[in-house]
């Protein structure tokens, strides 16, 4: 196996690519509440600041907006940017 085999990804870009293929599949429709920071972490055995990662990067993609003191919403039901992460721009057209 050489170095190009192995793909490296940060464990919050596998949740959000996880949730956003939720998303698109309609699993989690257009106006559905994200679990929690503390849910998320629970339910995908990471930390809290991981599970936070994950909704900024949803929300980098355009996917959900969070609400202060009313949770995280989807606002958008198909995956316009994939990928990437937030220290990384988007690749260009």
């Amino acid at each position: 196996m050489s170095d190009d085999d192995l793909e490296v990804t940060y464990e919050y870009v596998r949740i959000a690519d996880l949730l956003a293929a939720d998303i698109a599949a309609g699993r989690l429709p257009l106006g559905a509440r994200l679990p929690g920071e503390q849910e998320l972490a629970t339910m995908h055995g990471v930390s809290v600041s991981t599970s936070r990662r994950v909704r900024r990067e949803l929300a980098r993609r355009g996917l959900v907006k969070a609400l202060p003191a009313k949770g995280t919403f989807v606002i958008r039901t198909a995956a316009v940017v994939e990928g990437g992460n937030d220290e990384t721009p988007p690749p260009g057209p």
